[in-house]
């Protein structure tokens, strides 16, 4: 006798199908599974024989010999236990393969029976739906996930027992169409945040900071410590834009597939703030999954003092960067990993960080200083949009009075919002930003001026900016005149926008 049991395992950032095949002979007991099953699927045997005696089923005592596949593909993790369970429970006759037709099934058990939730849920429920199956049973802790993919039937399992049941229309199992009102707690304003008005000074680093995430434009912060680098990275955070429907789903599939979120829906832009310590691979991913700027797709990765950082992890940075996705290659597999994330770096201008202030002396030499900027090699400064340069603040003006109202934040975001809103009309979609333009689609779309464009000739000449440079410069011209609502790029525009090419 064969069962046929359809499950499901994530594979980078979409799900791979896989059939479970029973089959059941005399013979002397035995419990085998075979078809690249690494040692965490071959454990399995152990949960599903301990939680189908605790659920009250029997084992068969015959050989039973469980199959998955394709068996070229490589099964990890523990998605594949309910499956397997299921898988017996047909082969000893105590459910037929009618109750597990068309159904698609993932759960892990533990030794009583119970589901515990997986990773990557949205993954599989998303490929599932792709694929045509139309009812999908997950652990019910992984419910509130499954519910962001519409037109399919998700349905929650406590454990083996009340599948039993709920396959013979004994009980009614949660539906994930039920929870979908979901559990989006009313998110009070945090008194921590970190806003523009808490900021004294600093001006001209707000405005660029401003232009920054109203483009999508990656930006470097170079001054002394103390400076308020950090303060303004964090501001930047709580500039960004509310996530679209889109974006909610692919940023929870990211954090499910990290084993981040097995049970809730991420609802807010990240910010990744990795310590420089930080290896190639927990930036890059392709450990244990994804990587720091696949976690910050959609928001900002924040490199405090980026030269601290290894040169290898720096220069990585380099095709996600220009690619927005990350591909990992490895022996016998390719995953790759959305990586559309916003820069947001700081710098100390020296290895003493006092190159340039007025109040302390440089003690570096020359050769330290010039070896320390160096850290950052021409391609990745090339890839980065803006730099500005802040000074120390007065000390006496460190303790003015900060409004409660917060209105130069709320004024800055109204403007971010409302020239996010001429890019979406510009580009026919939400999601584009100027930052985020081939150089193709600037010559295309993009206008300028006449006197603008006579600027841009004359300082990219003076400046010998690369190819890449002169683009960028015009990207954040352009988004400097969505701020200022023109539809050219003015002059003016491409002045200030000229300000923030430092190399």
């Amino acid at each position: 006798m064969i069962a046929k049991i359809h499950s499901l395992v994530p594979c980078g950032f979409d799900g791979e199908l896989v059939e479970v095949e029973g089959d059941i002979n005399k013979g002397l007991p035995a419990f085998n599974i075979v078809g690249m099953a690494n040692k965490t699927v071959n454990e399995a045997k152990e949960r599903v024989r301990s939680a189908i005696v605790n659920s009250a089923f029997s084992f068969p005592t015959k050989k039973v010999t469980i199959n998955l596949a394709p068996a070229e593909l490589q099964k990890d993790g523990t998605y594949l236990d309910l499956p397997i369970a299921l898988s017996v429970l047909v082969l000893s006759g105590q459910l037929t393969q009618r109750d597990v037709a068309n159904k698609l099934f993932v759960g892990e058990l533990s030794l009583n029976g119970e589901l515990r939730p997986i990773k990557g849920v949205v993954n599989v429920v998303e490929a599932a739906r792709r694929a045509g199956y139309k009812e999908i049973y997950v652990p019910s802790k992984n419910l509130s996930q499954a519910s962001l993919i519409s037109g399919v039937n998700v349905y929650g399992v406590d454990t083996l027992q009340n599948l039993y049941l709920g396959l013979n229309s004994q009980i009614a199992l949660p539906v994930a169409s039920e929870i979908s009102k979901q559990r989006q707690s009313d998110k009070k304003a945090d008194s921590r945040m970190v806003l523009l008005d808490h900021i004294r000074g600093q001006e001209s680093a707000k405005r660029a900071v401003e232009i920054a995430i109203a483009g999508h434009h990656n930006i470097l912060i170079s001054g002394p410590p103390g400076a308020g680098k950090t303060l303004l990275a964090k501001a930047a955070a709580n500039l960004l834009p509310d996530l679209t429907n889109e974006e909610v789903i692919d940023l929870t599939k990211i954090y499910s597939i990290a084993g981040l979120s097995n049970d809730e829906i991420v609802r807010s832009r990240p910010f990744r703030n990795p310590h420089h310590t930080a290896s190639q691979i927990s930036i890059i991913g392709g450990g244990a999954g994804p990587g720091e700027i696949s976690l910050a797709h959609k928001g900002i990765l924040f490199l405090d003092e980026i030269p601290e950082f290894s040169r290898t992890v720096l220069e990585s940075l380099r095709q996600p960067l220009e690619d927005k996705v990350i591909a990992i290659s490895r022996a016998n597999h390719k995953t790759i990993y959305p990586a559309d994330f916003m820069l947001v770096a700081t710098m100390n201008p020296c290895p003493c960080g006092y190159l340039g202030d007025s109040t302390h002396e440089c003690s570096c030499t020359g050769l330290q200083i010039q070896n320390y900027q160096k850290r950052l090699s021409g391609p990745l400064f090339d890839r980065i949009d803006m730099v500005i340069d802040v000074e120390r603040v007065d000390n006496k003006n460190l303790r003015a009075p900060c409004s409660s109202q917060n209105t130069e934040h709320v004024v800055v975001k109204n403007n971010i919002t409302e020239a996010i809103e001429r890019q979406k009309k510009r580009y026919g979609k939400g999601g584009v930003y100027n930052g985020s333009l081939s150089s193709f689609e600037v010559a295309k779309i993009l206008k300028l001026e006449s006197s603008a464009e006579k600027l841009l000739a004359s300082a990219s000449e003076k400046l010998s900016l690369s190819a890449r440079s002169y683009f960028k410069t015009i990207k954040v011209a352009q988004t400097i005149a969505d701020l200022d609502g023109s539809n050219i790029i003015r002059q003016n525009h491409l002045a200030e926008a000229l300000i923030y090419r430092k190399r």
